[in-house]
């Protein structure tokens, strides 16, 4: 075996959702805070990103996730989250991945029933409950970084749609959130890549014509993501509700999504739909669940906000090893639009 820059990368998914974890052949840049990690990641090493996500050795239905020491001095370890197209700053179903494995690969100690974790993000802080059982990593439960409405019942003319009202809240990515039946979609499996279409273009529109700037951190300051949510109503004694998540360049979450079921929680205590402490059941479009509850509430520069938990499980699928022959032609990689839509 003749490959440069070899990494090696644990596979997993939560709740569907592909979040692979590199583990080791990465050295993190230097830096004082998560997300200044994060931006140097991005500006002097994004041949990860190319290398890891793209063809031949990713797919656009994947995202990777670097492990770090955490800069924080509470912090257990750091986490970076590299999607297709981005560098959030925070994702629920990748956290659910990377806890799970760097406990079931031994990373970090594991105790039972429960190890308590937190984990450094270029969002902040988040706090960890692993329930563990045989060796096993369960269920994973964080308490998010805290959630808050930017935007209500905003009008964006969107090409070849018209105008769409939409909400636009910051779960750790900052959503633009509309209404699925009011477009005309019921969030059945068969509409995944009519939904990834109309979502993208929505994003797109949203981005250009809503102002969005986390007012504590001026770098994060774009809608960069779309949820579709469907109606609300109650299931067994919990408020359910099913959403579809599109995540750029034109796909769909597999996964409830965490971050997602963050902001959505946020605006649904902002139109007085949840109480704190309530629980909620948020399904994907493949009705694969996470448990919800806002903790408590809290200020983000003055504004309103919760701090959400979210609650999911998570899978380890293999082990790999990557890395880019000297002969090979695409040593970064490549994209075709037949699956890469937006390319």
């Amino acid at each position: 075996m003749n490959l440069k820059n070899l990494i090696t990368v644990i596979g997993a998914h939560a709740e569907g959702e592909v979040g692979r974890v590199i583990t080791g052949g990465v050295i993190a840049p230097r830096a004082n805070s998560m997300f200044e990690r994060q931006q140097l990641l991005q500006q002097k090493q994004d041949w990860l990103r190319t290398l890891l996500l793209s063809d031949p050795r990713g797919s656009v239905n994947a995202a990777v996730n670097l492990v770090t020491p955490a800069i924080s001095p509470e912090a257990d370890f750091g986490m970076i989250v590299i999607e297709a197209d981005s560098y959030p700053p925070m994702s629920g179903s990748n956290l659910m991945c990377t806890v799970t494995v760097v406990l079931e690969s031994g990373m970090l100690p594991m105790t039972s029933p429960v190890t308590e974790l937190c984990v450094d993000t270029p969002a902040g802080l988040v706090r960890v409950r692993a329930e563990c059982e045989g060796g096993k990593c369960r269920r994973v439960s964080f308490q998010n970084v805290p959630s808050f409405v930017m935007h209500q019942n905003r009008p964006v003319e969107v090409p070849g749609m018209g105008t769409v009202m939409v909400d636009v809240a910051y779960g750790g990515m900052i959503y633009v959130i509309m209404d699925a039946a009011k477009l005309g979609f019921s969030l059945d499996r068969s509409e995944a890549r009519a939904l990834s279409e109309a979502g993208e273009r929505i994003k797109r529109a949203a981005a250009a014509q809503i102002p969005s700037v986390h007012p504590e951190n001026p770098g994060i300051h774009t809608i960069d993501i779309a949820q579709f949510a469907g109606p609300l109503g109650v299931v067994d004694g919990v408020k359910t509700a099913k959403n579809a998540v599109v995540v750029s360049p034109g796909r769909l979450d597999r996964s409830p999504c965490g971050t997602g079921s963050s902001a959505r929680m946020a605006l649904m205590h902002a139109r007085g739909e949840l109480a704190v402490g309530e629980p909620f059941t948020h399904l994907s479009i493949m009705d694969t669940r996470f448990d919800c509850r806002i903790d408590a509430l809290a200020q983000v520069a003055g504004k309103p906000a919760v701090l959400p938990n979210i609650s999911g499980r998570a899978w380890i699928t293999g082990l790999s090893y990557y890395g880019a022959d000297p002969e090979d032609p695409f040593p970064e990689g490549y994209r075709l639009n037949d699956t890469w839509f937006a390319s």
